[in-house]
C-alpha cells in the first residue's frame, strides 16, 4: 500500500513552497498533504512554539488512514522529530533539515555539530535577518535569494521571496518533547550547495539517520529540482521504483491518478520554476 506523504515546511515559509512537488506526488499515485504551520502561509495565526507546530502536524496525521512518510525541511526537521512518533508515521525524511536530539534545540544542534567548519566564501543568513519587537524575524529579499534560492531562476526567486513570512525565533531555541528518529527509520538529503545550513553540518546530522542522499542543490530542492525530490519520495512512499524513475524522466505519469489534499496557497508557483 502506498503511504501518504506529509510535507512540513521550514522557517519563514508556508505550504506554498511545495506547490511544484505536491502535484508530482499526486500524479504518481502518492497522496500528499502540505499543511501550513500556525501563522504561516495561509494560516491566520497566531504563531505557535515548536510544540504547537508539532501539534498542528499531529492533527493532520490523526486524519490520515494508513501509513505516512513524514518530511521536514530545514526547521521543519525539528517539528517532525517531535511529531513523528505518531503511530501512523513509518519513515522520516529530513530535507537539509535540523535533526535535533533530546534536550537539544535547533540552535544547539547547529552550534554543537558545526564547530570547526569553515564558512569562508559563504553568505551569512544572519545578515539577512530583520528583527521585530514581537520576537519574529523576516528576511531581506537579497539575503533570501542568496541563501535560500541560489540555484533557482529569477521568476522562481521572485515568487518565493514574495511569499515569505515572519518567523518566531524562540522556536529555534526549544528542544523537542520526543525524538522520532530514534524510533523510526529515516532518510537525510544533504544539499551541498545550501547557503543557509552548512553542508558540513548537514553531513554531521545525517549520521543520526538511517540512510542519506547527497545532492548538488540549494536549500530549496523542492523549487530547483522538484522532479528529483518527487522521485525519491515516490520510492519511499512505496509507489515503486518504476514510477519513481518515470517521475525522474518526466515521462507522463502525470495522469496515472490524482488524489490527496494540499494546504498550499492559491497563488501557484510559476510554470518555469526550476534551476537558474
Amino acid at each position: 500500500m502506498t503511504a501518504t506523504m506529509v510535507l512540513v515546511h521550514g522557517a519563514w515559509h508556508g505550504a506554498w513552497c511545495f506547490d511544484r512537488l505536491v502535484p508530482l506526488l499526486q500524479d504518481a499515485g502518492v497522496p500528499a498533504l502540505a499543511p501550513d504551520l500556525p501563522g504561516h502561509g495561509a494560516d491566520p495565526g497566531p504563531f505557535a512554539d515548536l510544540h504547537g507546530d508539532a501539534a498542528r502536524v499531529r492533527e493532520v496525521l490523526d486524519g490520515i488512514e494508513g501509513e505516512v512518510v513524514l518530511l521536514g525541511h530545514s526547521y521543519g526537521g525539528a517539528v517532525i522529530t517531535e511529531a513523528g512518533v505518531h503511530p501512523a508515521v513509518t519513515h522520516l525524511v529530513y530535507l537539509c533539515a535540523l535533526v535535533v536530539d533530546e534536550g537539544e534545540s535547533c540552535v544547539g544542534a547547529a552550534v554543537g555539530e558545526a564547530a570547526g567548519l569553515s564558512h569562508a566564501g559563504r553568505p551569512n543568513l544572519a545578515d539577512a535577518l530583520v528583527s521585530h519587537p514581537d520576537g519574529t524575524t523576516t528576511l531581506t529579499a537579497e539575503g533570501a535569494a542568496m541563501c535560500l534560492y541560489n540555484d533557482c531562476d529569477s521568476d522562481t526567486v521572485a515568487w518565493a521571496v514574495a511569499h515569505l513570512c515572519p518567523q518566531p525565533m524562540g522556536n529555534l531555541g526549544q528542544a523537542p518533547s520526543a525524538v522520532a528518529w530514534r524510533q523510526r527509520p529515516s532518510t537525510y538529503v544533504v544539499c551541498t550547495d545550501d547557503q543557509a545550513i552548512h553542508p558540513g553540518l548537514q553531513e554531521a546530522l545525517a549520521r543520526r539517520c538511517t540512510q542519506r542522499h547527497i545532492w548538488e542543490t540549494s536549500h530549496s530542492p523542492f523549487a530547483s529540482q522538484p522532479d528529483r525530490l518527487a522521485s525519491l519520495l515516490v520510492e519511499l512512499a512505496g509507489a515503486g521504483p518504476v514510477v519513481a524513475q518515470a517521475v525522474r524522466r518526466g515521462s507522463g505519469v502525470a495522469q496515472i491518478v490524482r488524489r490527496g489534499w494540499s494546504a498550499t496557497s492559491s497563488s501557484s508557483a510559476p510554470a518555469n520554476i526550476g534551476r537558474a
